[in-house]
């Protein structure tokens, strides 16, 4: 039976245990430049024993930032930090994972912490936005983006691309395609974001299209023996819940036969107006139901930090891999703190490095 501490293999890939890392935004770099910040704080996380580490949103092109200080991987002088970082996620026993995306009309904003708003339009550090359709998202984000042409559709699909080629390279075992939380990919599928008349606006297939295209060109250039994921916003909480997840699940469906091997479930967060019911675990039974429908693994996150519960989900096959977020903020050893509540012995010294393992080991016993 699985648990929380069994091995998960998918692809060629083998996680040694099924706690992973969330893909958690620092907005400390530079120009898309990874730094010390990113250097400590990224092996950090793995030496405290999950399986998998997400490295947090990259931005396929410049226009595509969250904020000036996003991570980047839209050049090649990019590759080399982040190889250092996958590398050292390698070392310290963890898969190293990375997630891509485009952040569309929500670019172009001020840290979270410094507003976590548009910058203003005579702000030199802003830039133009674009997005399926002429629409704002609203409140503090309220740049309107500039209307996607065909073209633009192909150039994004086409840093996509480019960026999965530069993680395939820096050694990178595991991608996640960013299609959640409101950004580019999730306002093409959102019926709040897109109303486009043409063939990627409309029916539910139409607005899938982007999502589809983009995820079969990576498919052509990311290693058939690493995991090809997509993180993806199943439900809006809006009023029309069974309608937005019955699209997703059919999407999931597509996508598995374009070589999708896994689905890390989120909430789409494309409209300001969402009744969102924040609360422990709240997103699992929607996982489950996408695991089950739609044939994919699945994952979520979102208030996941109590170990038995999240124990449980992995036995009673609700999840495959539990995404851990604020809890390994708040406690990097997490995974060592819930193999000795769960009384796995042999886990809390496989998945803790040594150094941390013997003397924690140690003093507990004496």
């Amino acid at each position: 039976m699985p648990h929380l501490f069994a091995p998960y293999t998918i692809k060629g890939v083998t996680l040694r245990n099924r706690i992973a890392v969330s893909p958690m935004c620092q907005y400390m770099a530079r120009d898309g430049f990874l730094n010390d910040w990113h250097h400590v704080h990224y092996p950090a996380l793995a030496r405290g024993g999950p399986g998998l580490v997400v490295v947090e949103a990259t931005s396929v092109s410049p226009e595509g930032r969250i904020t000036p200080a996003d991570a980047g991987l839209w050049s090649d002088a990019h590759t080399e930090g982040f190889a250092s970082v996958a590398r050292s996620l390698r070392a310290a026993g963890a898969v190293a994972g990375i997630q891509i995306g485009h952040a569309g009309r929500k670019a172009s904003a001020n840290r979270p912490w410094e507003g976590d708003d548009h910058i203003a339009r005579d702000d030199p550090r802003g830039w133009e936005t674009i997005a399926p359709s002429a629409l704002a998202f609203g409140g503090g984000l309220s740049k309107v983006p500039r209307a996607m042409t065909t073209a633009d559709i192909a150039r994004v699909r086409q840093d996509f691309v480019a960026a999965a080629e530069r993680a395939r390279d820096a050694g990178y075992q595991w991608l996640v395609l960013h299609f959640a939380h409101g950004y580019l990919a999730q306002t093409f599928l959102s019926v709040h974001a897109n109303q486009r008349n043409d063939e990627y606006g409309g029916s539910a297939a139409n607005r899938a299209r982007f999502l589809v295209e983009t995820l079969a060109a990576v498919r052509k250039v990311w290693p058939e023996d690493r995991p090809l994921t997509a993180r993806l916003g199943v439900i809006e909480f809006d009023g029309r819940d069974e309608e937005t997840l019955s699209e997703a699940i059919a999407l999931l469906r597509t996508l598995k036969s374009e070589g999708l091997d896994f689905v890390d479930v989120s909430v789409g967060f494309s409209t300001a107006s969402a009744n969102i019911p924040w609360g422990p675990n709240f997103m699992v039974p929607f996982a489950e139901r996408v695991r089950r429908e739609s044939g994919l693994p699945a994952s979520t996150s979102w208030f996941l930090s109590d170990a038995a519960l999240a124990d449980a989900f992995v036995r009673d096959d609700k999840l495959d891999l539990v995404m851990l977020g604020r809890a390994l903020l708040e406690n990097p050893h997490w995974p060592y703190a819930a193999a000795l509540q769960l009384k796995v012995e042999r886990a809390a010294w496989a998945t803790l490095q040594a150094p941390y393992a013997h003397w924690l080991e140690h003093y507990r016993s004496a």
